[in-house]
């Protein structure tokens, strides 16, 4: 085979991928068929072998073993059978007395009872399961046998070394399989004690970072052990030689000064390993990464470790070995980078940096799967795998790649698209299994899955002919599993009859159960199933019975009782007369024992003579064979404080005294128990307890709840957040209310520790076109933990590969400058604070900056205009230009011009949005005003910017109805005719022709026949002879145009039921009153004029009487006269309806004297003489008393410009005394 170039191996990997992309987006894939575990099915279901246990790749046996085996084990109908290959060839088990193969397994025995060696089957082994429907495979087991070689035998002469230098001492131990486990000891098997200046490295070697003599009063042995072996083999000791200048006093060593006083040179840190300023190390993903530092150096160096350009993880990353090992559990991606280890001395410093890659052997994306197809169906097995470098996907069909299998009918019906499969219309005899395949440098990844054809008839599941009792308006379900190839089409039927149940009262699930939501009695009957393939058909019955509830009506009550008296709890119940019940009593959740002493009937439980021993809860239980019902009551006994018990009985409950004696024991970093001692419950129990809470930073007094707990708790284990100093206290709950609360316990503060929370809603948005705002919700008060709480928030593009970038920060804000525009970030976020580092959030995408979109949609145009909406269309713009996120494509348009003559229109602007990114995209305008010109144009939108604006667009609406009138009065002129009054419409939305009016008599609910009018265009009133005044008549006016009539306006007209109403208030319009009016005003006016003549010449008048009299007359008519409201009204709006006059003038009347009403009494009085006639001068008269009339019936005084006091406090209107007066108000 040719070797591939890159740029072709590119090319047809390009290729591949559209193909896939193509079809997948047009495959209509059937869902795979789930075979259930039904033993019949299973007994009677063909299917192709599946590995169910192997050994595990990497092998390692002990040679002591006497028996090595090899696991194999697979399942699969007909039973499959097996065969080995080892080392690529087949492994004739048969000619080798020492292999048997257990039965009905794969599993190979290897045994060395008589002899052999394990070293003689070290190799690579591979399983093969195959029966007719195909063949799967196991990984490939490379077996090795444990190795524990001896040390090379040599003779190591002393080391010597000066006093405070560097020293390392090597093991080089033998190769071992598995390594073995390093570690020091002298020859007096005592460990090597280390610590920052003497430690073993990774590599087994101890170093010294500088000697001391007290090294050398010791040898040093280097010891390997064997985990398989159990051995532990030693190599030769080191003795050390300190050469020193000065000489050494054991006396004077101490641990501040190891050198006891003499001057030893200090020297700057140096690296003993790893050599050089730099280094590199590659680890393979989910493994332990493990770096090393160690220096050497006078004093002796700290070590300290930094990643470049961001963080350690805290959560991963452990110290070991004084500092000099840097440790991370199961690495990913994100640990690669730069980690530099520093060593300090206080006479300087040194970095090493060492450069992690992380690679990774393959590991899985999508595990293909078994598929179960029937007949003509698709399907496709899908085998994702990722690694680093990338794997490379292969496919086997029965252990044979796929691409060297010869053509047969049935492959012309799968396709292989890389990492997918697809089959088309599949076909009884092509099962098979198939291997995915995925490898890189560093390993690989080996995958079975079958695709089982099976053609089945449908099969019932369930039991047959089930009873199903149900409580009546219950949620039911019926159930018929089932089971076929092609999966069968299920369908309920009922009592035999009808078309299928689904809908309504019923809903079928695509399991076959029949869900029926609310069970009635007219819902009871026998239920088919009916499952229907192309195979056959099956079906099975269900009978449903529908029964009344079992409730309890009469429940237990709380009981509060004497000692030594009765208590009585009632539990009346009601059920289906079909279903028997049991009626169960328990007492604090435990089943009561009857016994001699209490008493049970059918609806009652009775305490004789009770005590402490009986209160507790007491719960009646009531059950049927598909349902039950239960009710509780408290019982409490009360010590005889009082003689009289009817008098303690009827002392009402009330709320119940506070706990007290709070107390705090068993203190943790994080609980702490509360108990107390309960309060008097007053005659209620308590049924909950509350804790509260109040801490003293950071909301100092107010008092908050913690959490509660049942009322017969008084000792709680409180969950607390860390960094608090907590006080409690407790609140008792009765059926009353809540008592008050309890003396707050003692302070306590629990330990800071690193947050547990995960700052919320974070996200990230572009307030410019080139940034990125990443904002974030802090986190709460009690949800720091600890002092100094901080954020570590990383970002990078997504999909790019690039490594994180992260920044620490104390605000919830931080902006990353200089982004390209709108292109999505992987964001994720994590709290600190001084104590650690608290869990990283899960990764949100956020986006950067939005910018104005570049291009404007185009060739906008309007199709089918009609007269209140049009088709929209235009050519889109690339989703690309839009440089955001795309929200619409917006249409602004406004009314130009109404056709209607000299109508002037508003010209706001109005906006529509569509939503679509089909390559011809089309919208609606709806809501347009007829007969009307418009311009419109449009833009695309993201979150922020608009385009500029497309192509202008200008068009008509057609001719529409018009609106209703503006306004539709109706006034009644007369008793049988009316105005009618209208106004034209706001929007005639075309050319008006006229108006329509219909109206019809209303009879109460019942409407007579319609009537109608038409008027011109240019009419607005109207004057309408009704043919019957007292009716009630309804009214419909509505605008005409060419296109029909428009919008109704209806009224009714006014209700007029009193016609002698009408004629009272008609009255002074009609002409025979007025000339009447005229013709008496006339002859008052003479008669005036000859008493005043009369009275010039000091006579008297004999004629007063008459006049006297007529004016009394006319005073009276006028009193007879309905008045108008206006007239009859006060100052301040009062009006008596009895007899006309103000409630102003009726009290100042009742608070007057008799003389008051003199005048129409004197008048009247003085025909009959029996009043003392008064002094007749014009001086009387002028400068009058009450101006009344006296004996000769004179009036003058009305008059005179002097009022009298009485008129000045209140009298002051003269309607009653002057003639004058009244036939003014009669006018």
């Amino acid at each position: 085979m040719r070797p591939v170039g890159r740029r072709e191996m590119l090319g047809k990997v390009g290729h591949a991928a559209l193909t896939l992309l193509s079809l997948l987006l047009l495959w209509q894939e059937a869902a795979a068929i789930e075979v259930p575990l039904d033993p019949k099915i299973q007994q009677d279901l063909k299917q192709p072998p599946t590995i169910i246990k192997q050994s595990v790749k990497d092998y390692i046996v002990d040679p002591r073993d006497n028996t090595i085996i090899i696991e194999c084990e697979a399942k699969g109908n007909p039973m499959p059978i097996f065969l080995w290959r080892r080392n690529g060839r087949l492994f004739n088990i048969g000619k080798d007395p020492r292999v048997t193969m257990r039965k009905r397994s794969g599993t190979l025995e290897v045994g060395f009872h008589n002899g052999g060696r394990p070293e003689d089957y070290e190799g690579e082994y591979q399983c093969f399961a195959s029966n007719e429907l195909g063949m799967a495979l196991s990984n490939k087991i490379l077996l090795r046998v444990s190795k524990a070689p001896l040390w090379p035998k040599e003779v190591l002469a002393p080391v010597q070394v000066v006093e405070g230098s560097p020293l390392v001492l090597t093991c080089n131990p033998p190769p071992g399989l598995p390594p073995p486990l390093i570690f020091w000891m002298d020859s007096n098997m005592t460990p090597i004690h280390q610590d920052r200046r003497v430690s073993m490295g990774l590599n087994g070697d101890l170093y010294f970072s500088n000697v001391l003599v007290q090294d050398g009063q010791k040898d040093y042995s280097c010891n390997a052990r064997f985990n398989f072996t159990y051995t532990i083999q030693q190599k030769n000791p080191f003795n050390l030689k300190v050469q020193t200048t000065e000489p050494y006093n054991d006396t004077s060593y101490n641990a501040s000064d190891p050198f006891g006083g003499r001057k030893i040179a200090e020297t700057s840190p140096s690296f003993l390993t790893p050599e050089g300023s730099g280094s590199f190390k590659m680890v393979l993903r989910d493994e332990q990464l493990l770096l090393e530092c160690i220096a050497a150096g006078l004093p002796t160096p700290s070590i300290k470790w930094f990643k470049r350009g961001g963080d350690l993880p805290a959560q991963k990353v452990k110290f070991q070995n004084f500092n000099k090992t840097l440790k991370i559990l199961s690495v990913s991606e994100e640990d690669a980078g730069e980690y530099v280890c520093m060593a300090d001395n206080r006479l300087g410093s040194i970095r090493h940096s060492i450069n992690v890659q992380v690679k990774a052997a393959p590991y899985w994306l999508d595990k293909p799967t078994n598929l179960v197809l029937a007949p003509e169906e698709n399907g496709r097995l899908v085998c994702r795998a990722n690694g680093n470098p990338k794997p490379n996907i292969q496919w086997l069909m029965n252990g044979e790649p796929i691409n060297k299998i010869t053509e047969t009918p049935t492959s012309t019906n799968r396709e292989v698209l890389g990492d997918t499969i697809l089959f088309r219309g599949v076909q009884i005899g092509s099962s098979a299994v198939y291997q995915c395949n995925a490898s890189n440098q560093h390993g690989y990844l080996l995958a079975n899955a079958f695709v089982s054809v099976l053609d089945m008839a449908p099969r019932m599941l369930g039991p047959k002919n089930q009873l199903i009792k149900v409580v009546m308006n219950n949620r039911t379900f019926l159930n018929c599993p089932f089971f076929g190839s092609p999966l069968p089409e299920l369908r309920w039927f009922k009592n035999g009859q009808g078309s299928g149940l689904d809908g309504g009262q019923y809903r079928a699930y695509i399991n076959g159960t029949l869900e029926i939501k609310r069970a009635r009695k007219e819902d009871e009957g026998i239920y088919t199933c009916v499952a229907n393939n192309m195979l056959g058909n099956a079906e099975n019955q269900v009978q449903l019975e529908v029964k009344e509830p079992t409730r309890i009506i009469q429940a237990p009550t709380y009981q509060s009782v004497l000692r030594g008296s009765k208590a009585t709890f009632h539990c009346k119940v009601v059920s289906d007369p079909s279903l028997p019940i049991t009626v169960n009593w328990s007492k604090d959740g435990e089943r009561l024992d009857l016994g001699w002493r209490l008493k049970k009937d059918e609806e009652s439980l009775t305490i004789p003579s009770v005590s402490e021993n009986d209160e507790g809860i007491y719960t009646c239980t009531v059950k049927s064979e598909i349902d039950q019902d239960s009710a509780s009551a408290r019982l409490t006994v009360s010590e005889d404080t009082f003689h009289n018990p009817s008098v303690f009985s009827t002392l009402p409950p009330d709320r119940p005294d506070p706990p007290i004696d709070l107390d705090l024991s068993d203190p943790l970093a994080r609980s702490v128990r509360l108990t107390w001692i309960p309060g008097n419950d007053r005659r209620s129990p308590v049924t909950e307890f509350l804790v509260q809470f109040e801490e003293n930073h950071w909301e100092p007094g107010r008092w908050r709840n913690l959490s509660s707990y049942p009322g017969d708790l008084n000792s709680v284990i409180l969950q607390l957040a860390p960094n608090v100093n907590y006080q409690f206290r407790v609140i008792a709950i009765n059926s009353v209310g809540w008592s008050q609360p309890s003396q707050p316990s003692p302070r306590y503060k629990t330990t800071a520790a690193p947050p547990d929370a995960i700052p919320r809603d974070l996200r990230g948005w572009g307030s410019n076109k080139d940034n990125m705002e990443l904002t974030w919700e802090p986190l709460r008060d009690l949800e720091k933990n600890g002092p100094n709480l901080q954020y570590n928030v990383w970002w990078r593009r997504k999909d790019s590969g690039d490594d994180w970038t992260n920044v620490t920060t104390s605000e919830t804000k931080y902006v990353v400058h200089h982004t390209e525009t709108y292109v999505p970030y992987e964001i994720k976020i994590q709290a600190r604070n001084d104590l650690g580092s608290g869990p990283e959030s899960n990764i949100v995408i956020g986006y950067s900056g939005e910018d104005k979109p570049t291009d404007s949609p185009t060739e906008l145009r309007v199709s089918k205009v009609g007269s209140t909406r049009a088709n929209i269309h235009w050519k889109p713009v690339d989703l690309s230009s839009v440089q955001g996120e795309f929200k619409e494509y917006r249409l602004y348009y406004w009314r130009e011009s109404s056709l209607v003559p000299g109508l002037v229109v508003s010209k706001e602007k109005k906006t529509t949005g569509f939503y679509t990114t089909v390559p011809e995209p089309s919208g609606i305008l709806k809501d347009l005003v007829p007969y009307s010109k418009y311009k419109m144009f449009m833009v695309v939108a993201n979150s922020r910017f608009e385009s500029l604006p497309s192509n202008n667009v200008e068009f008509t609406t057609a001719e529409g109805v018009p609106d209703a009138p503006r306004f539709f009065r109706i006034n009644r002129r007369s008793l049988d005719t009316l105005y009618l009054e209208w106004g034209k419409p706001l929007e005639p939305n075309g050319i008006l022709i006229g108006y329509q009016l219909v109206y019809q008599r209303v009879n109460g609910s019942r409407l007579g026949p319609q009537q109608f009018e038409t008027f011109r265009p240019n009419m607005t009133d109207f004057i309408l002879r009704l043919p019957d005044r007292s009716a009630r008549y309804k009214f419909s006016l509505s605008a005409l145009t060419k296109v029909g009539m428009g919008e109704v306006y209806a009224e009714e007209s006014p209700l007029f039921t009193n016609e002698a109403h009408i004629d009272q208030v008609d009255i002074a319009t009609q002409g025979w009153f007025i000339g009447l009016m005229c013709a008496i005003a006339l002859i008052i006016l003479i008669l005036l004029i000859v008493c005043f003549i009369k009275r010039s010449r000091g006579g008297k008048y004999p004629s007063s009487g008459f006049l006297t009299g007529f004016t009394k007359y006319l005073v009276r008519d006028k009193k007879d006269l309905p008045l108008d409201p206006v007239d009859q009204k006060d100052q301040d709006g009062s009006f008596d309806y009895q007899n006309g006059s103000s409630v102003r003038d009726r009290n100042e009347n009742e608070n007057s004297s008799d003389e008051d009403n003199k005048p129409l009494q004197g008048s009247q009085t003085s025909l009959d003489g029996n009043v003392k006639e008064s002094d007749d001068s014009l001086v009387d008269y002028g400068e009058g008393g009450d101006g009344q009339f006296n004996e000769d019936g004179s009036f003058i005084g009305q008059y005179t410009v002097k009022k009298d006091k009485d008129e000045t406090e209140g009298n002051e209107s003269s309607e009653a005394t002057s003639p004058v007066n009244a036939i003014y108000s009669l006018a």
